[in-house]
């Protein structure tokens, strides 16, 4: 009777042990480093550090409600004409947080995130984000981005 016992109580744990781990890349890390400085760059009203995650490549795209603008240069200036970098207040603070990171091969990145600015005054936007990232000679950049 004690080995029945024995082995109810022991399989689980078995079991629990045979499992692995959801592990996470390096890949993952990196990209999550890169996202981080990204909006440091934001939130310290520096275009240039929040935009150096994007690729220089001129296919480099990012899907707006207008359409699909192609380029670093051109979505920097979407950015810098709807954002005003100079006020804290009204630029707001920018995290990230990872839905989903999946290695599409080894040189491409699929990364999910929820956005969120969080003003001075308590309100908040927040909204989804996909970007497909490219492991560059300068690391990991966004070379499409869907944010909503």
């Amino acid at each position: 009777m004690m080995n029945r016992h024995f082995s109810y109580v022991a399989m689980p744990a078995i079991i629990m042990l045979a499992t692995p781990a959801i592990a996470h890349p390096p890949e993952k890390h990196a990209v999550e480093k890169v996202m981080a400085d990204s909006a440091a760059g934001w939130n310290a009203g520096d275009l240039a550090r929040f935009m150096a995650v994007y690729s220089d490549a001129p296919e480099t795209s990012f899907v707006t409600k207008e359409g699909v603008l192609r380029g670093k240069a051109v979505m920097s200036e979407r950015y810098r004409v709807r954002y005003d970098f100079a006020n804290a207040a009204k630029r707001g603070v920018l995290t990230f947080q990872t839905l989903d990171f999946r290695l599409l091969d080894s040189n491409h990145a699929l990364y999910i995130a929820r956005y969120t600015l969080t003003y001075a005054d308590g309100k908040t936007q927040s909204g989804p984000t996909s970007l497909v990232f490219a492991k560059e000679a300068g690391g990991w950049k966004i070379i499409a981005d869907h944010s909503g």
